[in-house]
């Protein structure tokens, strides 16, 4: 595994355990490694700081009842709907 790549996956599994630990606490050993983790990657700092300020915004936004007349027009579905079976025939 190269340097590049390595470091590529250390980063994917922090954002995962940054993740996983605003909903649940992390083990000794996960929580270990990504305060390692962090001491070193300014993208994976930044990026909780960007993922706590979502979470709070999206909280918010739930809060409150939802509105009643909010409804997808047929265009936008059929639209959608072929996006994603273009994707599912990709694989």
């Amino acid at each position: 595994m190269n340097k590049l790549t390595k470091i590529l996956y250390n980063c994917r599994k922090a954002t995962f355990m940054i993740e996983k630990r605003m909903e649940q606490p992390l083990s000794l050993q996960e929580n270990f490694e990504l305060r390692l983790h962090l001491i070193t990657c300014g993208v994976c700092r930044l990026y909780i700081k960007q993922s706590r300020k979502i979470d709070i915004m999206v909280k918010q936004l739930l809060k409150g009842p939802p509105p009643a007349n909010i409804r997808l027009d047929d265009n936008f579905k059929r639209e959608l709907k072929l996006r994603i079976d273009n994707e599912l025939n990709k694989s």
